[in-house]
C-alpha cells in the first residue's frame, strides 16, 4: 500500500489541528467544514484567543488572563478535539467503538485546564489560558488511551 493512502487519515487530523474544519473540507464534507471554520472564528474572536496567545508567548500571562472571556474560551477545546476526531474518522481512521475516547478525555482535560488557568501556579508561576490547557493535552491523551484500551479489553 502506498504511504500516502495508508496515512490518509493522518493528513486530515493535521489539517484539523491547523484549523478546525480544514480536515472536513478535504474529506469532501464542505458544509460541515465551513461550519467548523465559522465556529472556530466565532469562538476565537469572542474569547480574544489570538490576543491571548500573543500575550502568553510574550510572557504577559496576567494581561492574557485579564482579557480572556472564559465563557467563550471553554467552548474551544470541545470544538477543536471534536473536529480532529471527526476528520480523522471520516478519512478512515478510528476503527472501533471506542476510537473517540482519547479525543473526548483530552477535550475534558483541556477544558478543566482552561477553567483553572487563572489560578493554577507551577513554582509560583501562572501558566495562564494558553500554557495550562496545552500542557493538559498530555495527561488527557494518556488517560484517554488507557480508558480506550481498558474498554476494548473488557467490553465485548
Amino acid at each position: 500500500m502506498e504511504l500516502s493512502k495508508k496515512h490518509h487519515h493522518v493528513d486530515k487530523i493535521f489539517w484539523s489541528i491547523a484549523l478546525p474544519g480544514f480536515g472536513q473540507i478535504l474529506n469532501g464534507k464542505i458544509i460541515k467544514g465551513f461550519l467548523f471554520v465559522f465556529l472556530e472564528f466565532l469562538i476565537n474572536v469572542k474569547s480574544n484567543f489570538n490576543q491571548i496567545i500573543l500575550l502568553s508567548f510574550h510572557g504577559k500571562i496576567e494581561e492574557a488572563i485579564n482579557i480572556t472571556d472564559y465563557q467563550w474560551l471553554m467552548f474551544y477545546p470541545c470544538l477543536y478535539f471534536y473536529a480532529m476526531w471527526d476528520a480523522w474518522r471520516d478519512a478512515g481512521g478510528g476503527k472501533g467503538r471506542f476510537s473517540s475516547i482519547p479525543f473526548v478525555v483530552t477535550a475534558y482535560f483541556v477544558t478543566v485546564g482552561c477553567i483553572y488557568s487563572p489560578i493554577f501556579k507551577v513554582f509560583s508561576i501562572k501558566l495562564g489560558p494558553v500554557w495550562l490547557p496545552i500542557l493538559s493535552v498530555i495527561p488527557g491523551l494518556l488517560v484517554g488511551y488507557i480508558i480506550k484500551k481498558t474498554l476494548e479489553r473488557f467490553v465485548k
